[in-house]
């Protein structure tokens, strides 16, 4: 069968559909996956008032790909106080934030338990923050250091206020590509078996994938397949978030960066192919705000939030240093034409402007 009639029949796509999918030009692209996305959301473009909190840059790990680690490029270490960690908490809620997203590098000096106390002063000091926290990297990275079962850091988590799970660390999940790319950090099969385990107990996260730095567009519709695949077997992910490399300040020295079209595409085809997980979202983080606001005609319905503060992908070149006010964030998504949807971090409803 035709593959534009395949997607409009919504049948299942393969490796092989996936890949043809990249030799659509992109408006027949986009028009089949802004046809789902419509079908589904209409025009609401998602976001919500988060606050990114990244608690240290020290790391044990080595990934070509990464400007925020100081044991790499960056002379410069911190590592903050659970006081700092719970004070910039609590004045990003006083300024309306429902979120915190923590995401640190992986400190082989302060123990599991810095993590865990971490998250339980902010629930102590904030009751109804959500706090989404801790990679599958980062949970790899205690069990490794501490011998610790990934079940074992799970439930700590959970038994300290954790609410969900981000999606980092998944980067690209062909092990040839994620080997020169992150050798040593958490195997693609260990990353969706803790994504599984979290899961299972009734817990969501999302998922990510890093692309346009080395890999080619058949890594990138295997990895999305892989996470379609767990999503049938859990049903857990919330949202499906494509990471656009930064190229600033790493060692992987990429020359030809890639062109809006193509992430336009990649897009487009995660709307695609991805028919079991609810949201893709644009990180305008990453993509910048403005492919953000475009990719929302190209199958996406999520901007993420205002951030308010960001170190990782901004030490990598990406303008998220400073987030984006609320105000702003609305009007942009008024201008390009979408309904903006104020949403909690498992996507209820909560105000439409």
């Amino acid at each position: 069968m035709d593959l534009i009639a395949k997607v409009r029949n919504e049948e299942r796509l393969t490796q092989e559909d996936g890949e043809a999918l990249y030799e659509l030009d992109l408006y027949t692209l986009g028009e089949l996956a802004d046809e789902i996305r419509q079908r589904r959301y209409g025009k609401k473009s998602y976001f919500n008032i988060n606050r990114h909190i990244n608690p240290t840059n020290v790391c044990a790990d080595i990934c070509k790909f990464c400007a925020y680690s100081a044991s790499r490029k960056n002379p410069h270490q911190y590592t903050m106080s659970h006081e700092e960690i719970v004070e910039i908490a609590c004045s990003a809620w006083e300024r309306g934030a429902k979120e915190v997203h923590i995401v640190s590098a992986h400190n082989p000096h302060d123990g599991s338990e810095w993590y865990m106390a971490a998250f339980r002063k902010i629930r102590e000091a904030l009751p109804d923050v959500h706090i989404k926290a801790m990679t599958a990297a980062e949970i790899d990275f205690l069990h490794r250091q501490y011998r610790l079962s990934y079940d074992e850091v799970i439930d700590q988590m959970i038994e300290s206020g954790v609410d969900s799970m981000p999606g980092g660390g998944a980067e690209i999940f062909d092990e040839k590509v994620r080997e020169y790319l992150c050798k040593g950090k958490v195997s693609s099969d260990q990353w969706i078996d803790i994504h599984r385990k979290w899961h299972q107990r009734g817990k969501e996260s999302n998922a990510t994938m890093l692309f346009g730095h080395i890999e080619n567009r058949a890594h990138r519709v295997d990895h999305m397949l892989r996470l379609r695949k767990l999503q049938d077997e859990t049903g857990g992910f919330n949202a499906f978030i494509p990471l656009v490399y930064q190229k600033e300040n790493n060692f992987l020295k990429v020359e030809a960066f890639l062109t809006g079209q193509e992430i336009l595409k990649t897009y487009a085809i995660g709307r695609i192919l991805l028919d079991n997980i609810p949201h893709i979202k644009a990180y305008w983080a990453t993509s910048t705000i403005g492919l953000a606001l475009i990719a929302q005609e190209f199958g996406c319905d999520d901007l993420d939030g205002t951030i308010e503060k960001e170190s990782i992908q901004s030490a990598a070149g990406a303008a998220s240093a400073k987030g984006m006010g609320l105000d702003d964030f609305v009007a942009l998504i008024k201008d390009a034409g979408f309904t903006p949807i104020e949403r909690d971090s498992l996507y209820n409803e909560l105000t439409q402007y």
